[in-house]
This record gives structure tokens, C-alpha cells and sequence, in this order.
């Protein structure tokens, strides 16, 4: 067992990140110079598990075993893969973007010594959220780190990141992992039987996260489905606006699935934080700014999650109408919906490939759309209407 175990499908990535932790440990006892790296930037398509990665790196950086290298099991590994390490920051923005006041902050941090590892290591997650002017001000701590310093960036790909930044960084790029990798994790690791494994594993076309949640969750399973029956439900004018406003609304009961209880508590420990429950009287002076802060930031977490889960669901789109083409092609490739396989044949039938590539088209403008701003409802109407 070692904490790089969780890495499905990327046996390159963990050769390179095991030789780096060899390279590291010489530098440690006064080795060569050159050896150590204090920049990283992990990239890789959405579940393809660079967070993983960062933090499996930054537990075998800290692992305190005999054998070191990231044993897995040793107290430093456990902490530093869930984010209770004292020299290990993993920073996951919750809001829409990363701002400068924020990583100013977390420069300020990085300059502390090591309490009780190696290194101190900061992973910041959904890197490519910087503002231009946080990643100014990262820049600096990035070109000049100290000694102890490690920095891990995550993001979806170099270019999502100034050319300052990528250019001071040594490249990570995984991949995204086979299906049949997949699906062997969820039966090995997860207990998943191999029928509901492999429907997962196909269905999240390589995104560990959403695999794991379509094998575990049967309401993700159904939210997943009625967005696939869309295509054939798109009969005239009001067909198209009523399941543009379904597939909306289910993106905003999965953000309050994921956002409510949560929010609730962060609330509930900042008015404790304030001494509300214990002096009997409502928010202290001073308080009722901060508690609007915190709403102000949960709203913004709110509408992140609900333009993700909206995002996840054009994705299934697109891949179903990319099977009605494969069908219409006569490609001898797998179908991604292969339960789905009537619905395909009967559109494959129906059209043409030209259509079904407007119609692919038109979804990929839906998902631009939505991370440009645009209000939801309008983007994924005017894509069920050139769907029709």
C-alpha cells in the first residue's frame, strides 16, 4: 500500500512523482542542489485525479516511515491525505474565483517554517479560479519560494494559468483513466458489483468522482437519465422550454443537496464564534458584517456547485449524441450509453451526421455560455431549441 494507490491509470505520473520523492529526500540530507522541485503544476481533464495526485505527492514528501516514499499507513500519510497535516495547506476556492486578498494570505502562510515535516506544502486546488491579480501576487512566492517551501498548483490545463506562472512550474499531466480501470477500483476498493461498476465507469466517461456517485447514489443515477431522455422529448416550442427549466432545476436541487447542511453549520459556528448562543442576545456589534460576508461567500459557493452539476449534465449530453453519431458513421467503437442503445438506433435513424454534429455543436455552446455568464435558463433554452 502507498498513499499513490489512488491513482487510476496514471503509472506514468506515479514514476515520476516516486523519483521526485527520492530527489527530495536527497536534498533533504544535503544532496545535489538542483534536485529539488518547489513549483509543481498537476493538470489533467476534470476526474482525472490531480488533486489526488498533489495530495498523495505532498503525504510522501511528509511520510515519517523507515521506508519513506509514502508508505500510506504512517501518521504524517494519513494527515497529509486528509488535509489534517500541520505543514500540509490544501486550499479547495469555494467561490467562483480566487482573489488577491486570499492569496496574500496564503503567501503569508507558505513563509512559516515546517512545524513538524520536511517541508511545508501548499496545494491549491481549481488553481485556474486565480484573478489575474492573485496570480500576480503568487507569482513572486512561486519564482523565489524558500527552501522549505513547496508549491502545488491544480488545474485543468497549462493554459489555464498565466504563462508566468506555468513557466516556473514543473508539468504534471495526467490523463484520463480507462473505463476498465475504473471499474476495477470500484469493485477492489469501493465493494461495487461489476455490472453497476462498469455502467459507472462507462457512463462517467473517466471521471473518477462522478463514477464513484453514479455506483453509490440511485438519485444521481435518475437525475442522470432524464437529462438523456431530453433528445426525445423535444417535440414543439413548449417541449423545449419546459425541459430547458428540468434540467436547470435539477443542477439547482443537486447545489442544495450539496450546499445546505453545510451552510447551515458555517453559520451556525460563526453566530457561536460571535457569542451569540452564549449571552442570550442576537449578533454582537460588529458581527452582522461578518455573518454577511460568510452568506455572500456561500451564495457564490452556491452558484459554483449549481454551474458544475449543470456542466456534468451537457457532458452526458454531448456523449449521447456523439453515440448517435458513432451509430450513424458505422464506427466500430463502444457506445458510452449502451443501455440506451434503442434511443440511439432510433435518432441515429432519424437524422443525419451533419445534424447530429450541429446538434453536438450546439451543446458545447451551452456549457461556453454558462461559464461565460450567461443566466442558465437562457443558455440551455436556446440549446433545446436548436436541439429540436
Amino acid at each position: 500500500m502507498t498513499v499513490f494507490d489512488d491513482l487510476v491509470g496514471q503509472d506514468e505520473v506515479v514514476r515520476l512523482l516516486d523519483n521526485a520523492v527520492r530527489d527530495a529526500q536527497a536534498f533533504s540530507e544535503g544532496g545535489r542542489p538542483g534536485a529539488m522541485t518547489h513549483a509543481w503544476l498537476f493538470t489533467g481533464p476534470p476526474g482525472s485525479g490531480r488533486s489526488t495526485a498533489a495530495r498523495a505527492f505532498a503525504a510522501a514528501l511528509q511520510c515519517d516511515s523507515e521506508i519513506g516514499g509514502g508508505c500510506g499507513v504512517c501518521h504524517a500519510c494519513r494527515t497529509a491525505m486528509g488535509g489534517r497535516h500541520a505543514d500540509v495547506d490544501i486550499v479547495t476556492p469555494t467561490k467562483l474565483s480566487y482573489g488577491i486578498d486570499d492569496t496574500r494570505e496564503l503567501v503569508r502562510r507558505a513563509s512559516r517554517t515546517p512545524a513538524v515535516g520536511r517541508w511545508h506544502v501548499i496545494v491549491v486546488e481549481d488553481a485556474d479560479r486565480l484573478t489575474e491579480q492573485a496570480a500576480n501576487a503568487l507569482l513572486k512566492a512561486i519564482e523565489e519560494p524558500p527552501s522549505h517551501t513547496v508549491w502545488m498548483l491544480c488545474a485543468p490545463s497549462p493554459e489555464d494559468l498565466p504563462p508566468t506562472i506555468r513557466s516556473r512550474c514543473r508539468l504534471v499531466s495526467l490523463r484520463t483513466p480507462p473505463a476498465a480501470a475504473v471499474a476495477r477500483m470500484l469493485e477492489e476498493r469501493d465493494g461495487i458489483d461489476a455490472h453497476t461498476a462498469a455502467f459507472a465507469a462507462r457512463a462517467s466517461q473517466g471521471h473518477i468522482g462522478r463514477a464513484r456517485r453514479l455506483a453509490r447514489d440511485e438519485h444521481a443515477r435518475n437525475r442522470r437519465q432524464e437529462v438523456l431522455e431530453l433528445p426525445v422529448r423535444l417535440t414543439d416550442l413548449g417541449s423545449c422550454l419546459a425541459a430547458a427549466a428540468d434540467v436547470v432545476a435539477a443542477a439547482e436541487a443537486d447545489a442544495a443537496a450539496a450546499t445546505d447542511e453545510v451552510d447551515a453549520e458555517e453559520l451556525a459556528e460563526l453566530r457561536r464564534s460571535l457569542g451569540e448562543s452564549t449571552t442570550g442576545r442576537g449578533v454582537p456589534r460588529g458581527g452582522a458584517g461578518m455573518v454577511r460576508d460568510l452568506k455572500a461567500g456561500q451564495k457564490s459557493r452556491a452558484t459554483r456547485i449549481k454551474r458544475d452539476a449543470l456542466d456534468r449534465a451537457l457532458v452526458d449530453l454531448a456523449a449521447f449524441y456523439r453515440d448517435v453519431l458513432v451509430r450513424q458513421l458505422g464506427a466500430d467503437v463502444a457506445l458510452v450509453n449502451e443501455e440506451l442503445r434503442p434511443w440511439v438506433e432510433r435518432l441515429a435513424g432519424a437524422g443525419t451526421p451533419e445534424a447530429t454534429l450541429r446538434r453536438i455543436e450546439a451543446v458545447l455552446a451551452a456549457r461556453e455560455a454558462v461559464a461565460a455568464n450567461v443566466a442558465p435558463l437562457l443558455a440551455v433554452e436556446a440549446m433545446t431549441l436548436a436541439l429540436r
